[in-house]
């Protein structure tokens, strides 16, 4: 495996534990009882912190499309989930959501980063991570 791979296994896996520690920083320190899309979320993210733990350790690489599907996937439901939170007419037609509202915000900095928006963050940095991988596979390098 080359010296770019290890790298990019490397961002991937730290973006994925700074996101998974950061989650359960909110629901487990701070109290705020995640809803049902945040749940989904997290289905998505915990995994690849265990995917790319054992890539690293195995040299594989190959583990980029994986990871790629699994960030694609919690990113449109993270970037749904924004949106429901953020535009009126999203959050009229929003689903309900169980016991915590998905519209609520628990957080909102600079009136637009909420547990969502840093969710979908991590997604898209873990996505266009795993695509450098898959590229430099492709390329043998």
């Amino acid at each position: 495996m080359s010296k770019k791979q290890e790298n990019g296994l490397l961002f991937i896996w730290i973006v994925s534990v700074v996101a998974t520690f950061g989650s359960l920083y909110f629901s487990e320190i701070r109290h705020y009882e995640p809803c049902k899309m945040c749940w989904i979320q997290r289905i998505f993210m915990y995994p690849i912190v265990i995917m790319t733990t054992i890539a690293f350790i195995q040299k594989n690489a190959r583990i980029a499309v994986t990871t790629a599907v699994f960030a694609i996937i919690g990113g449109c439901v993270s970037l749904y989930h924004y949106g429901i939170q953020k535009l009126s007419f999203l959050a009229d037609s929003a689903p309900s959501c169980g016991a915590v509202s998905c519209t609520g915000q628990y957080i909102n900095w600079l009136g637009f980063i909420t547990i969502p928006f840093l969710a979908l963050t991590a997604f898209i940095l873990i996505a266009g991570a795993s695509f450098y991988l898959m590229k430099t596979v492709k390329e043998g390098k």
